[in-house]
């Protein structure tokens, strides 16, 4: 799916690229075994993926056999064992790069996730490029992964952070806003591709060019586009991209963080420790190059081992059949739950990620969320780590319902039953 948008407004459109033919949706789905558990004695309907998706056996299998035939540290071993191991992890990364479509695999920084790879920045080219005076844009739908490191550092420099609004409860960004901000020539604009709570695709491409034309540095937040859309990091010309693995079927505690190769060169440690150094005399170190600076100690080696056997798995399906898949499944469930009475939801009613927030007035979504989990549907509630998002939008929390590909429209119908029969029972 190819999305464009247009910069003063920031409506977007979209060319729909045809699935892939031959698609068994139906096989697909039985490779996932946590899908076939009962929860509460209800079979599990699980739409909490934007929290985290689950695993294929292709990805359990890829950890497992790494801790049967591998097991060993990486790169300083001689042994066959860590040979192995190093070449395990050396080739998740290549396969990161590939995924990504980086120019080359010293672009990717193995990280426990998004949260740690914009604190990675943070520590590293902010404290470097920021000081007392200087700007910075995030937008007000930002998760606070990509809002707190920034509120820490500026805390500490004195560099002043400016947020793009949205516009209203459709969730888009304000692109005439941002034309404004970045007059006052930013050092840095972070934001995220897809919103976890409103859904909103931005047009990372366009803001990205918008940014270089004010000589600005790029971060994009890829924890919900990384697994669901197809992400060239050169065609988007982003300085930086960051994602999770558990979020794009891979293990917890493994993520990418993309740097321009130039950039991360020019950037000081994280962490000091084994493996990002060189030499070390009782004096001072010498550094590594990137990447292997920035990845002090005994790496999550098994966690990269099964980011690239879920990368293979993903690819294999094919990341625009699973655009098209997501985004026919959540203009689906936009239909169906707009038939619940009273209900409120937000974010952009078209073209938008597979995530759908939506509230009543008289159910918290606490307790919405409680009742239906006794049903077997796994939703989530709260503020969804955006509350400065809820204030904006004047709300404390929404319930939120999240696909994957391996969801369905039967799915989304006992969705809508479940919760047709909870708000009955709570407004009785």
């Amino acid at each position: 799916m190819i999305v464009s948008s247009n910069k003063m407004t920031g409506t977007t459109t979209t060319e729909k690229i045809p699935a892939p033919a031959n698609i068994n949706w139906s096989a697909i789905r039985s490779d996932f075994p946590i899908l076939d558990e009962t929860v509460h004695g209800k079979s599990l309907i699980y739409f909490d993926n934007a929290a985290t998706s689950q695993k294929p056996r292709a990805v359990i299998q890829a950890i497992t056999d790494y801790y049967t035939h591998s097991n060993a540290n990486v790169h300083r071993g001689i042994h066959e064992l860590s040979n192995r191991s190093t070449a395990l992890y050396e080739g998740a990364r290549a396969r990161a790069a590939e995924f990504l479509k980086a120019q080359s695999s010293n672009e990717i920084v193995f990280t426990r996730g998004t949260t740690e790879s914009i604190n990675l920045v943070a520590s590293t080219w902010g404290r470097q490029n920021l000081k007392a005076g200087d700007r910075i844009c995030l937008t007000q739908m930002e998760h606070h992964s990509n809002i707190v490191p920034w509120q820490i550092l500026s805390q500490e420099l004195g560099f002043h952070i400016d947020y793009i609004p949205i516009t209203g409860t459709d969730g888009l960004l304000n692109l005439e806003a941002l034309e404004k901000l970045l007059r006052h020539s930013p050092k840095l604009l972070a934001f995220t591709h897809i919103s976890n709570t409103l859904g909103t695709i931005n047009p990372v491409r366009e803001i990205c060019q918008m940014a270089a034309r004010a000589g600005t540095i790029t971060l994009v937040d890829g924890a919900q586009s990384g697994g669901h859309v197809e992400v060239d990091v050169q065609s988007l010309g982003c300085d930086f991209y960051v994602m999770s693995g558990h979020k794009a079927c891979g293990p917890t505690g493994i993520g990418l963080l993309y740097g321009r190769h130039s950039l991360l060169e020019s950037l000081p440690p994280y962490q000091g420790g084994g493996e990002m150094i060189t030499q070390v005399t009782f004096e001072k170190p010498t550094f590594n190059v990137s990447p292997h600076r920035f990845e002090a100690g005994t790496p999550n080696i098994e966690g990269a081992a099964g980011l690239a056997a879920a990368l293979d798995y993903l690819d294999t399906i094919g990341r625009s059949s699973i655009a098209e898949h997501d985004l026919d499944l959540t203009l689906y469930a936009l239909e169906r739950f707009s038939e619940l009475p009273g209900i409120r939801i937000y974010g952009p009613r078209n073209i938008r990620g597979s995530v759908v927030s939506f509230s009543f007035d008289d159910i918290h979504a606490h307790d919405l969320v409680t009742f239906a989990d006794a049903r077997g549907l796994a939703l989530r509630s709260g503020h969804h780590c955006n509350q400065p998002l809820m204030s904006t939008l004047g709300i404390a929390a929404t319930a939120r319902a999240s696909f994957y590909f391996y969801n369905t429209r039967n799915e989304v119908d006992q969705a809508f039953d479940i919760l047709n029969r909870v708000c009955r029972f709570l407004r009785q």
